[in-house]
């Protein structure tokens, strides 16, 4: 088993970054050519997700979607004024599973990793297994 930890760095209050990259790289430098691949976000007002990452346009549109589904002007009770980023890193989830064959991710032809920043700008760390 290896791990370590992928720190990601958002300027946008809501954001998806592709993360797949430094997952790569993660993955090459641990020497292990085939398993599974954990990877997990501690924060609790951003998520992980795979989803396509060809066209930017998806990005976009979730991040639009996400905003109608939520709205940011309900009269949430928690007073540090970001619920709709908590419930938005309850809808995508705190991490995804890849299976690794021949030291690289298995994704589809045009999925990506992503960590979707709801609460940004931050600095954030995310942590990744490799077993």
């Amino acid at each position: 088993m290896k791990k370590g930890i992928i720190t990601v760095s958002t300027s946008q209050r809501m954001e998806l970054v592709n993360i797949t990259t430094k997952i790569e790289k993660a993955i090459a430098t641990a020497g292990i050519s085939n398993g599974v691949c954990y990877v997990y976000n501690p924060h609790t007002t951003a998520g992980l997700t795979i989803n396509e990452g060809a066209d930017p346009a998806v990005r976009d549109d979730i991040v639009s979607a996400m905003q109608e589904i939520i709205p940011m002007d309900h009269p949430y009770q928690h007073l540090e004024g970001n619920s709709p980023a908590h419930i938005m890193a309850s809808l995508f989830g705190s991490s995804v599973t890849v299976f690794v064959e021949e030291g690289r991710l298995e994704l589809g032809t045009w999925q990506k990793v992503f960590f979707c920043e709801f609460d940004g700008p931050r600095s954030r760390k995310v942590t990744w297994r490799l077993v």
